[in-house]
């Protein structure tokens, strides 16, 4: 350890925990050494870094007093025990923790400081931004939670928290965490999960405020040796991981009196940590599967009944078919996701009028309360919300942008009658859609099948040009009502790009067809501006984008059109 951060005792200790990430620090502590209360300490606590973290680190002890840097004397694997080993010489009466590739908004040691100040707490938490490093793209991470100032006395006043575990939204009194030896669990992964569960349940009195207190940085196409825990869900041993640090809550929950909250926990569970998984188990081959049931199969069983209740019913067919074992089901499940996707059958019972997901009656009566679904009025809803589940089956390029199309109907509530179904593709990269008809013939009954070019210079974009991702529809007429729903395309296939030199050549773009990646898996189609759209155009356009300016681009859009 090296560096001083004087004699006076700071406010705050500010820990930033490092491993081999010399290129992302500085950022992290200048973002602490910004704040607008600077009487503080920050501890780079460095979990034996092999690059050359170790020496930025001690540069930036060297270069300000605040700063102290602390090496672990070998890599511990983990969060746990760099923060830990930071507790234990850090000097202020309050405490708060950063990851090197994170940052503090400026005010985000002032702003939970005066709640410390205001009344006794045992910490105080705020709002968190999740910034996309692939794009920028800025969301508030669990808004309705932190949508405004309020102080609880105890998490059973609010258990919807738990789904808020991160700990470097947080400022905790010191004297809290000592008095309940409150530390990171060394050894395991999912450690904020354990650790957020035990300071809600131990604290007795803490505050939320509304505003931004720190800056999460998110990779989510970070390459595997380098994605965090959290994106590294492809590997069996995260989801051990994750249902390891499950058990350790509930049994946390059990020996601490708050049994009552338990079915608050589960819920949390199945609607975030499985849900996290669940949207990627299409793309998984059998063995993995297979595995996956056998490991989260078992903890499952043990979940309250009412948390499974509160999910949608779709969420509840996943988790049914992996308890079930059904494994080619769940792939056929868990496409679509949120988007009010069908199965591509159902199952009548005649013997007692239920409708249930899937080609088979479920056997036991668990599986039929969770497979049931008769009240979503499959045969009776209106057509504009029908449920149905388009897929392409096939994805080849044509000449030019154009690629050809195989795209399969499901219609398990038999609501289309049999015969030839005209259907419209949809796609709108501008204000103007590019809509191509084609014919979906019957295969059987609640099965049709139709080919469609999808040619993408036809296109119609913005005079500026267009910059970005949208997912084509397909839309359906019946009865004088129309039904509009997303394309599930193949788990995989080549990416198709081609140059096309929209209005003439004065508008070029890289055009992008390609699977989405991840839930719902839809066909996604990509815009690039390149040549003159890309260095004049489009920051010339961004810089002048009034309202009247935006009306005459239109004008002349519609003239050269």
């Amino acid at each position: 350890m090296n560096g001083t951060s004087g004699t006076s005792t700071p406010d705050v200790t500010v820990t930033v925990i490092v491993y081999n990430d010399a290129g992302r620090l500085p950022r992290a502590v200048a973002s602490a050494l910004r704040q607008t209360h600077g009487n503080i300490e920050i501890v780079i606590s460095d979990d034996h870094s092999t690059d050359a973290t170790e020496d930025v680190a001690r540069e930036l002890a060297a270069h300000d007093p605040r700063v102290v840097y602390l090496r672990l004397p070998e890599n511990s694997g983990g969060c746990s025990a760099p923060r830990n080993r930071a507790l234990e010489i850090a000097r202020a009466p309050y405490l708060m923790f950063l990851d090197s590739d994170d940052e503090l908004p400026e005010r985000a040691v002032e702003v939970l400081l005066a709640a410390h100040r205001e009344r006794d707490l045992d910490f105080a938490m705020g709002a968190v931004h999740r910034i996309r490093v692939d794009g920028g793209r800025r969301t508030t991470w669990m808004p309705h939670l932190v949508a405004e100032r309020r102080t609880l006395d105890g998490i059973e006043a609010d258990p919807r928290l738990f789904f808020e575990h991160l700990s470097t939204s947080k400022m905790y009194a010191r004297a809290f965490l000592d008095r309940h030896d409150l530390r990171f669990p060394e050894g395991i992964h999912y450690e904020d999960q354990l650790f957020s569960a035990r300071a809600y349940c131990l604290a007795k009195t803490f505050t939320v405020v509304p505003e931004p207190v720190y800056r999460w940085y998110v990779a989510p196409y970070a390459a595997s040796e380098t994605a965090s825990i959290s994106n590294q869900r492809h590997k069996l041993t995260n989801v051990r991981d994750r249902v390891h640090v499950q058990r350790l809550i509930d049994a946390f929950l059990a020996e601490s009196g708050h049994e009552s909250l338990r079915g608050d926990k589960d819920f949390k569970f199945l609607k975030h940590d499985f849900r996290m998984y669940a949207g990627d188990l299409p793309y998984r081959d059998d063995a993995w599967l297979a595995s996956f049931a056998d490991i989260v199969g078992p903890y499952l069983d043990t979940l309250a009944p009412g948390a499974y209740a509160r999910l949608p019913r779709a969420e509840r067919v996943v988790l049914q078919l992996i308890r079930d074992r059904r494994l080619s089901d769940v792939r056929i499940a868990a496409r679509g996701l949120g988007h009010d996707v069908a199965p591509r059958r159902t199952a009548p019972d005649a013997a007692d009028g239920r409708t249930y997901w899937g080609e088979e009656i479920p056997h036991s009566e668990q599986a039929r309360g969770e497979l049931d679904l008769t009240d979503l009025d499959l045969h009776t809803r209106p057509f504009f919300c029908a449920l149905l589940r388009h897929e392409i089956t096939e994805v080849a390029r044509n000449v030019g942008a154009s690629i050809d199309l195989t795209v399969r109907t499901y219609d398990p509530a038999l609501r289309l009658p049999v015969g030839p179904r005209r259907a419209t593709l949809l796609l709108s990269p501008g204000r103007r859609r590019l809509a191509v008809a084609f014919r979906l013939d019957p295969v059987r009954p609640g099965l049709f099948e139709g080919r469609v070019r999808l040619d993408l210079a036809a296109a119609r974009l913005p005079l500026q040009g267009f910059e970005g991702v949208r997912h084509p529809v397909l839309r359906l007429q019946h009865q004088g009502q129309t039904h509009t729903g997303l394309l599930l395309a193949p788990l995989s296939f080549p990416l198709l790009t081609a140059r096309v030199p929209y209005y003439a050549g004065t508008l070029p773009h890289r055009v992008t067809a390609e699977p989405e990646g991840h839930a719902p898996g839809r066909l996604q189609i990509r815009w690039q501006p390149v040549g003159t759209t890309a260095t004049l155009i489009r920051p010339a356009a961004r810089r002048v984008a009034t309202p009247r300016v935006k009306r005459a681009a239109r004008l002349a859009a519609s003239i050269l059109r």
